[in-house]
């Protein structure tokens, strides 16, 4: 999948959102809602009532980009419904977006450098 890697920032909105909504319609809900800036640079992830589709908006650099996935079979892993956001690493999101439970996906371990050869 063409997507976000590395340190990326990625806030998912927990609550479900009318699906009508386009690119524009979703940064001013980053705006009005979440307080934030849609053209940051941060993934902004949206879910629909449902739970099988998902709208995630971010500025590239050049333009807003809208990306949208229905998944055929199930429903994608999402936390309680509240009126809260949720920050994601990029390899939650990924796990994410291929319908797995995201919340098993954890940090790498930190492995100290050796400083002389063994």
């Amino acid at each position: 999948m063409i997507g976000p890697t590395g340190t990326v920032r990625v806030m998912v909105a927990t609550k479900p959102v009318d699906f009508r909504k386009g690119m524009e319609g979703l940064a001013a809900l980053v705006r009005e809602a979440i307080g934030a800036d849609p053209f940051c640079g941060t993934v902004y992830v949206f879910r629909a009532k449902r739970a099988d589709r998902v709208k995630l908006i971010f500025w590239d650099g050049t333009g807003m980009v809208l990306v949208a996935k229905c998944l055929e079979d199930g429903k994608f892993r999402w936390p309680g419904v509240q009126d809260a956001v949720l920050r994601l690493s990029a390899a939650e999101l990924q796990a994410l977006l291929e319908g797995l439970d995201w919340r098993r996906v954890h940090e790498p371990r930190h492995t100290d450098v050796p400083t002389a050869a063994s």
